[in-house]
């Protein structure tokens, strides 16, 4: 019996349905949809994944005068997508495939029945199709996956190690369902990833970054990032999680930094701030301290502890984000992040206006970011200290809002322009105006705005103080 939940998602696919069944097709909606369906997920934002007996030729045939959009990008693949009214498909022949032993890419081949086809995927409870060409929907379960949902069971439909090797980013995936969806792997599972987990090296860096990303992005991750963890799976893409793993962190003194690291991302939620990049964030609260196993001799309260971890930390961030692939937009925003992260606890005598408007220059755009990132970093048990620190945010954030009312904070520079700097000293482009635009910005952040009369007398002196330098 197919729940009535199912009847908006089957009314949609009725015209696609009487198409295939015309032509003597059988048409089957697979995947993450018949998964979530079942499981009453709130969604509507599904794009239909389907898989068929049809041949590429034969899906276009029945695809051309009813979809909007047509494409052929992965028909050597066995895949054709369209579009109508807005929404996504993908209509795949049956497959049963399977990756060579070094080769990134996999070797295709066709199959008739739709058991084959299920057998191939790569976790139970996404081995499920729902036939839309039969007089009532049916659906086709060989391996148990409804079972599984309940169960809360992560389980493949062949052994792991073919699914594994079939495709080794099913190893990272597995962490993904086990976070979102909080699964157990049995434990023939665990120990596959744990035996296997070299094979990701011949996974695209593209690839594993969209798999990360999505995995960092479920409400609760850290499940899943334990599972990375322990089964050695993090050694082959991400080392620098493990390398914090018993690590002592003497500031926010716990067992070990991971331990605070996956508090940090837990923390980060999507509701904290009206204006910042959750993905984002997350992926800086994941890399924040990955200097700290670098910088264990530097002593805290030398002074130089906090900037010696953060430029660490930033150039490891960088270059584990330049490996994985990530845009140059997503590269030096998370290195400014993990950077910065730390300049909250530099200001310990109170937030002066100078120390809000150099805050405020140096964080930039990434502003909401790092607030939401400083806010997350908390997470001492001590409820005293918690509290004093959020009143300090607190502290922060209004005294931002109050010099925002005063002053363009958002962008700070000095009072006067290159041009203007030009034709007060007399002088062309050159080393000296830029010296002189420092000395004026210093000034800004220092004192905010002073006026024309005292920002031009103050020019003349330096130039009387420099000449002749």
């Amino acid at each position: 019996m197919i729940p009535d939940r199912f009847s908006p998602i089957l009314d949609e696919l009725t015209p696609l349905t009487e198409r295939f069944a015309a032509a003597g097709h059988r048409l089957y909606l697979v995947g993450g949809t018949v998964r979530d369906l079942l499981i009453a997920h709130d969604r509507d934002d599904y794009d239909f994944d389907a898989t068929t007996s049809a041949r590429p030729p034969q899906i276009k045939a029945c695809l051309e005068g009813w979809a909007d959009a047509i494409w052929t990008q992965g028909e050597r693949f066995g895949t054709i997508g369209a579009k109508k009214n807005g929404r996504t498909y993908e209509i795949t022949t049956h497959r049963a495939e399977a990756y060579n032993d070094d080769s990134r890419k996999p070797h295709v081949e066709f199959a008739d029945e739709i058991e084959i086809d299920l057998s191939r995927r790569d976790f139970t409870i996404n081995a499920m199709a729902l036939e839309l060409t039969t007089p009532t929907p049916l659906l086709v379960d060989p391996f148990g996956g409804a079972a599984d949902l309940v169960a809360r069971t992560l389980r493949t439909p062949l052994s792991a190690e073919v699914s594994f090797s079939d495709d080794p980013l099913r190893m990272l995936r597995a962490a993904r369902f086990i976070a979102r969806y909080q699964l157990q792997p049995v434990a023939e599972l665990t120990a596959a990833v744990t035996a296997m987990h070299a094979r990701l090296s011949i996974v695209s860096a593209e690839r594993i970054r969209d798999e990360l990303d999505k995995l960092i992005t479920v409400d609760h991750p850290s499940a899943g990032l334990w599972f990375v963890i322990e089964t050695g799976l993090a050694d082959d893409f991400l080392p620098e999680l493990p390398a914090m793993r018993l690590e002592q962190d003497p500031i926010h003194r716990h067992k070990d930094v991971l331990t605070h690291t996956l508090a940090v991302v837990e923390n980060v939620r999507p509701d904290l701030h009206r204006d910042f990049d959750f993905r984002r964030t997350r992926l800086a609260a994941l890399l924040h301290d990955v200097g700290k196993p670098q910088t264990r001799g530097v002593q805290k309260g030398k002074g130089i502890t906090f900037h010696h971890h953060d430029a660490v930390g930033a150039r490891m961030t960088r270059k584990r984000l330049t490996a994985l692939r990530y845009s140059n937009d997503d590269v030096e925003a998370i290195t400014e992040l993990v950077a910065l992260h730390l300049r909250f606890h530099t200001y310990q005598m109170g937030w002066t206006d100078s120390a809000v408007r150099r805050y405020v220059r140096d964080a930039g755009p990434l502003l909401g970011e790092l607030n939401v990132l400083t806010r997350c970093d908390c997470t001492t048990r001590n409820e005293r200290k918690a509290a004093t620190l959020a009143k300090r945010m607190d502290e922060l954030e209004e005294r931002i809002a109050e010099l925002s009312l005063r002053e363009e904070l958002a962008s700070i520079r000095p009072e006067l322009d290159g041009n203007e700097v030009m034709k007060l000293l007399g002088v062309g482009p050159g080393p000296q105006v830029g010296k002189a635009l420092a000395f004026l910005l210093e000034i800004r952040l220092e004192e905010g705005l002073v006026g024309d009369a005292e920002i031009h007398r103050r020019l003349d002196q330096w130039r009387s103080d420099h000449e002749g330098r």
